[in-house]
């Protein structure tokens, strides 16, 4: 597939991109800044400029799509990850602005063209636990989809909107647009270097519902996306299918979560963060764990 994927020289976008070239997909990086990605064309975008986003949507990505004299190639989907990444980073407007409307931008470009396909990232912090001020727990347990997005900050209030502003659209086009609620992107080299204190001290983990997301894994479920067709809107949570601390899920439940309903059975180091769906409908498979990369009891 062709793929425009906005934010790919961030954190999460990187390593997706990665993957999605091993996949055999022709991926161009739009980003303010290059990701430098060998193979991958990099087109500096303000997304927050409507014409913009619908030239970057509709121009050619590389000077070997000349050779054809066929005009520009349309392109097969849109993975829209670009964004002011959490709070405090700057002001709670600003973000709010920024993410809000280089969705509108890109959703509205894409549906325009005709772009069949609108992958977007979405957030964990939209169940108003990773930003809250002071301690929010979960309605209930592992949490899913279904759960209520009732957050407190700038951020998750903007991804909120997103969502509403993508089903809006694919109500309006028909298209496949799929949103996702990624939790706590983990590069490789990162297991080392923060795991070690996850297993010291759980409560680190409490804002992100003790949950993670492998960058790789990331980058296999936007294919996963990509080749399934025909949902029309859906949302799912983007997680690994273990916690991210080295106790039992049920010590983490009798030490966190005691009084919170639950919702199934949990796996002996089962995820919190609900991840069914997305292997249901578009068989998301994760393939790697922190725990076969360290010593789950090695603390710092």
């Amino acid at each position: 597939m062709r793929i425009l994927f906005t934010g790919g020289s961030g954190k999460a976008g990187r390593h997706a991109i990665e993957h999605l070239v091993e996949c055999g997909h022709q991926v161009t990086n739009v980003d303010l800044v290059p990701a430098g990605i060998a193979g991958v064309p990099d087109l500096r975008v303000d997304l927050t400029d409507a014409g913009q986003v619908f030239n970057a949507l509709s121009a050619y990505a590389h000077r070997d799509e000349l050779e054809a004299g066929t005009g520009v190639p349309r392109y097969d989907a849109v993975v829209h990850f670009a964004a002011v990444p959490a709070i405090l980073i700057r002001p709670d407007n600003e973000t709010f602005r920024v993410n809000a409307l280089s969705t509108y931008n890109v959703i509205d470009a894409a549906v325009k063209l005709g772009i069949a396909k609108v992958v977007f990232a979405s957030s964990e912090t939209t169940y108003g636990v990773c930003f809250a001020d002071g301690e929010v727990r979960p309605e209930y347990i592992p949490v899913d989809e279904d759960h209520p997005t009732v957050p407190q900050d700038s951020y998750a209030m903007s991804k909120v909107v997103n969502e509403a502003t993508a089903r809006s659209f694919q109500a309006r086009s028909g298209i496949d647009i799929y949103g996702l609620r990624i939790n706590n992107v983990i590069e490789p080299h990162e297991y080392a270097t923060k795991f070690p204190a996850f297993v010291a001290d759980p409560a680190l983990r409490r804002r992100n519902i003790f949950a993670y997301i492998d960058a790789r894994d990331l980058g296999h479920m936007v294919d996963c996306c990509l080749r399934t067709d025909g949902l029309g809107y859906e949302v799912f949570n983007v997680s690994n299918d273990d916690t991210s601390v080295g106790i039992a899920s049920a010590e983490v439940y009798d030490r966190f979560y005691a009084g919170v309903p639950k919702r199934g059975d949990l796996a002996e180091y089962g995820t919190f963060y609900a991840n069914d769906k997305a292997k249901r409908l578009v068989g998301f498979a994760p393939q790697h764990s922190w725990r076969n990369t360290i010593d789950p009891t090695a603390a710092v």
